[in-house]
């Protein structure tokens, strides 16, 4: 195949998924952000407007108890871009991501935090790419984590790679484009948003990684403590490695299925 006419099917296929209506739903789920959700949605508004590429929003309030829902349903009702789903209860940030995977009905979805530690502007900078990759991602060269947050990260991601090595630069960094398609076929369990690159290898997948921004957290504060940091990643790594040397892959040679319809 010529460089030329890769290019040319290359942009073709993108022009197919981007030039579509709201062709990416961006997922975010919101736990107790009472504090952040007037600046994340500022935001967003902002990229929605400014983007060449057309998405909506998709607000998962995992059972917040600040008030955030309130804040959520009040953009919602004056924006037809945004949306929510709310749980009856706390049910963790997986359970977030698969309700935001369920629900999605664009071609792409992207995945972002609500704290603002990374930016919309930057999915711009992966959807560039997305035509050629089941997802890309984003990873955080320039940390602005607090010092004990670096340390722990820095530990489990060494943790991580002697254990799966699944060539992932930055497994913790949110921000993320995903063709829906497999995002939907990705097996999912409590725990699983550690491991969304490594689950869609699992799916004969490819993925890119990018360089994207990251900023302090200037709202509010973080979920995440030495326990959820550390000990249950370490728990979560083991089932990971028991459920990759079980995973089902299988190919059909041929078929008649449907030759008595």
């Amino acid at each position: 195949m010529s460089l030329k006419y890769l290019f040319l099917l290359t942009n073709k296929g993108r022009d197919i998924i981007l030039n579509k209506k709201n062709h990416m739903t961006i997922i975010i789920p919101v736990y107790n952000e009472i504090e952040s959700l007037e600046r994340l949605i500022k935001v967003l508004k902002e990229y929605l407007q400014q983007s060449k590429n057309k998405s909506k929003v998709l607000f998962i309030d995992d059972g917040s108890s600040d008030g955030s829902i309130t804040k959520i349903k009040t953009v919602c009702s004056q924006d037809p871009l945004f949306t929510y789903i709310k749980f009856k209860k706390n049910q963790g940030l997986s359970s977030a991501i698969k309700a935001g995977i369920d629900h999605c009905d664009t071609p792409l979805l992207g995945y972002m935090d609500a704290d603002l530690q990374t930016t919309p502007f930057d999915f711009d900078t992966l959807l560039e790419d997305i035509a050629l990759y089941d997802a890309v991602i984003g990873y955080r060269a320039k940390r602005k984590d607090t010092l004990s947050k670096k340390i722990q990260s820095k530990f489990a991601n060494k943790i991580r790679r002697s254990l799966i090595d699944d060539g992932i630069i930055d497994t913790g960094c949110p921000l993320k484009v995903m063709k829906t398609d497999i995002a939907k076929r990705l097996p999912f369990f409590d725990g699983m948003h550690r491991f969304i690159p490594a689950l869609i290898l699992l799916e004969n997948g490819t993925i890119k990684q990018i360089e994207v921004q990251h900023f302090e957290r200037e709202e509010g504060e973080s979920k995440f403590n030495i326990f959820n940091r550390s000990i249950r990643p370490l728990q979560d790594l083991f089932a990971y490695r028991w459920m990759k040397n079980r995973y089902i892959h299988y190919e059909i040679e041929e078929h008649n299925l449907h030759e008595n319809r």
